[in-house]
């Protein structure tokens, strides 16, 4: 392992702490991802030496803030590999590229008995927009369901998607299952039928190098706040010529050209999509975040995720009254992974787990269709990035067996 690993834990403050007076064993990075000290600084930075409104002033201060938050965007820009700056739109997140989405380019583009193909793995967050689109519309939504071991059913997929499918939207890597999918064969069965392929990639930006030009995705949504930024800040990515049709998804200050009083004009993309004063300090963040990751380098990111579960997965496979969900098989399996314990439920382990200074998460992972797919209610998830060690992964493991000592099962 790099040398650069081994002490990466001191660049992230809040891993200094003691729960519960243990040790922090952070383990809900699929939720959200600590911050390095060094975007910590770039926002402070900011807001004490730069803070000014962007494109709008001709002064010191307004120029530099604009040129950070530009910076920012080429920064977007090359990490996932954008053909173009003009195709990364700032957003609050995941949730609100796909909203914007669906209010856009779904609203102009869906019509009675068109269909929207889904999956039974994705998030609620690229879920609901399509469904009430869908029921809006009159269009038909489809999932598309998965194989016994949580994976994303081709053969199903290739059946679903006909000549009437204009969407379909699908997780890049599910934050439930651990699986990650092959996104650039299905924007390949997609394409074949001229559906645009929309990729929720929030839980795979973080992780894994992702090049939208090679996956050939249409659009390709992700969150700041999982990988080492700020909160409120996401991206939504999108084909020049698919942004250039759609109309703008909120009206005001900043994404106009004209405006008189009866009628206005909009500004060329991105920016016809940036209503208002934007999240200039976090946006700074974020592309600090991908200076910290580029300078790790995605590669190294991945190898060291697939260590830990190369690790943590054969071990949980083995502790009696664990059910894991997704792929057995660690060379299949991402660093999320999800489980129930006995019939102890998830939240009672969760509570356990964090006497122990462990901090996993509980629930349906807003993914209630999934959960009832799988037959249960809610499940413990365990969710690893670059900065967890194999200590994280053992005070999991002590924690599993306390707590099924303590509820006797």
């Amino acid at each position: 392992m790099d040398k650069k690993f081994l002490k990466i834990r001191e660049d992230f403050p809040i891993l200094k702490q003691k729960v519960n007076n243990e040790r922090l064993a952070y383990l809900d990075n699929a939720a959200t991802s600590q911050k390095p000290q060094a975007v910590l600084d770039a926002i402070m930075n900011f807001y004490q030496n730069d803070n000014a409104n962007v494109h709008r002033s001709v002064y010191t201060l307004g120029q530099r803030a604009t040129e950070e938050y530009e910076n920012a965007r080429i920064k977007v820009q090359k990490f996932i590999n954008a053909k173009d700056a003009h195709e990364i739109i700032f957003t609050k997140g995941t949730t609100d590229s796909l909203n914007l989405l669906a209010s856009t380019y779904g609203e102009e583009n869906i019509q009675k008995g068109d269909e929207i193909v889904i999956s039974y793995m994705e998030h609620h967050s690229n879920l609901i927009p399509w469904q009430q689109l869908a029921l809006e519309k009159g269009a038909i939504l489809k999932y598309i369901e998965l194989t016994a071991d949580g994976q994303l059913d081709l053969a199903d997929m290739q059946n679903k998607i006909t000549d009437k499918t204009k969407i379909v939207a699908l997780t890049h890597a599910s934050n439930v299952l651990g699986v990650t999918n092959d996104i650039k064969k299905m924007a390949k069965i997609a394409h074949a039928h001229n559906a645009v392929m929309v990729v929720d990639g929030a839980q795979a930006v973080p992780h894994m190098p992702v090049d939208v030009q090679d996956l050939n995705a249409d659009f390709y949504a992700f969150s700041g706040h999982k990988m080492l930024g700020p909160t409120g800040i996401g991206v939504l990515y999108g084909k020049k010529q698919l942004l250039e049709k759609m109309s703008p998804y909120q009206y005001g200050g900043e994404m106009i050209d004209f405006v008189k009083k009866y009628h206005s004009t909009w500004t060329e993309i991105p920016w016809k999509f940036e209503a208002g004063t934007q999240n200039i300090a976090d946006a700074i963040g974020l592309g600090k975040a991908i200076d910290y990751l580029t300078d790790l380098g995605m590669e190294q990111v991945a190898q060291i995720e697939h260590e830990l579960v190369d690790y943590a997965l054969p071990k949980l496979l083995e502790v009696p009254g664990l059910t894991v969900y997704g792929p057995k098989k660690s060379n299949k399996h991402n660093g999320v992974i999800s489980f129930n314990l006995a019939n102890i439920h998830p939240h009672d382990v969760a509570t356990a787990f964090d006497m122990d200074g462990v901090s996993v998460r509980a629930g349906h992972h807003c993914a209630q269709p999934l959960m009832e797919y799988l037959g249960v209610s809610a499940t413990v998830r365990a969710s690893f990035y670059f900065y967890n060690t194999k200590e994280d992964v053992d005070q999991l493991l002590r924690a599993i067996f306390e707590t099924k000592e303590f509820f006797k099962v």
